[in-house]
């Protein structure tokens, strides 16, 4: 039962990882990541997803430093962009990340998309498997891959991806792809829960939540740790971090879950990985 930031799920190689955490995607380096990673580390969150194109993980390692908090109590995500990928290239590029972090490991590091032009995930998957057997990393993964990716991925993996990160709200269920991270005991993490703001005036959700007291981004993202999907919601504002991890106290029923089960429109707010190909 998910029932506190602390609360955790148990990656297929035991690793334990936070069920709820912060993103930092377009928070801007300096003082306002600094300050984003300093509340949530102060209200109990212990785990802090940024990556290498976010352009803020030395924001992001100098909160944590000076946070106090022992490294292990932490888990800390970051991704390998697509222009840096390759054997040599991912391993280059996970240093610089872990410099710019002041981190002697990861908890977790990903393939951030797969990039079909490129067509170099394996090759820097070999890698991420060398750095996770030297112990620079807990646990690795990818984002933003679909069936097929994940498919071509495990076919030649020695070691199974244990995350795929990708774009998962109510309007993006990717059920198929749920189904298939279960069976191969591949955990699903959500980034963009709240689809950028864009749901949070929705009447199926308003309702609920008024139901509830709570808002609609809670009520989000208690439906995604019902679904025993990791979330991760951005935020800049001191209350709002607060208040997004404020729902631990309330459980939707069936009926509500069947109600935002049938919002899923399949319609994204990101690219599509099959297409995405910026680096």
């Amino acid at each position: 039962m998910v029932n506190s930031l602390q609360s955790t799920t148990t990656l297929h190689n035991g690793v334990k990882m936070p069920s709820f955490g912060l993103g930092v995607f377009l928070v801007e380096e300096g003082e306002e990541v600094y300050n984003s990673v300093k509340w949530a580390l102060e209200h109990g969150y212990k785990s802090i997803d940024t990556a290498a194109v976010y352009g803020n993980e030395e924001g992001v390692g100098k909160a944590i430093k000076d946070s106090g908090i022992p490294r292990e109590e932490l888990f800390i995500t970051s991704k390998l962009w697509n222009g840096d990928q390759g054997y040599e290239e991912t391993l280059k590029a996970f240093e610089t990340s872990l410099n710019k972090l002041e981190l002697e490991y990861l908890d977790l590091y990903l393939i951030h998309w797969p990039v079909p032009e490129l067509n170099k995930y394996k090759e820097s998957w070999k890698a991420m498997e060398k750095l996770y057997n030297d112990g620079k990393i807990r646990a690795i993964g990818v984002s933003n891959f679909k069936e097929h990716h994940l498919e071509d991925l495990i076919n030649d993996a020695e070691v199974a991806p244990m995350v795929n990160q990708v774009e998962y709200h109510p309007h993006l269920q990717q059920r198929s792809l749920q189904e298939f991270c279960k069976k191969h005991n591949i955990q699903l993490e959500a980034w963009s829960p709240l689809k950028q703001g864009k749901l949070l005036d929705d009447p199926t959700l308003t309702d609920i939540a008024k139901r509830h007291g709570k808002s609609t981004a809670q009520v989000i993202l208690r439906w995604d740790l019902q679904q025993e999907v990791v979330t991760i919601p951005k935020s800049v504002k001191q209350h709002r971090i607060h208040d997004n991890a404020d729902v631990f106290d309330f459980e939707l029923s069936e009926e509500e879950l069947k109600l935002i089960h049938d919002m899923n429109k399949d319609e994204r707010v990101g690219p599509d990985p099959d297409t995405f190909n910026k680096r």
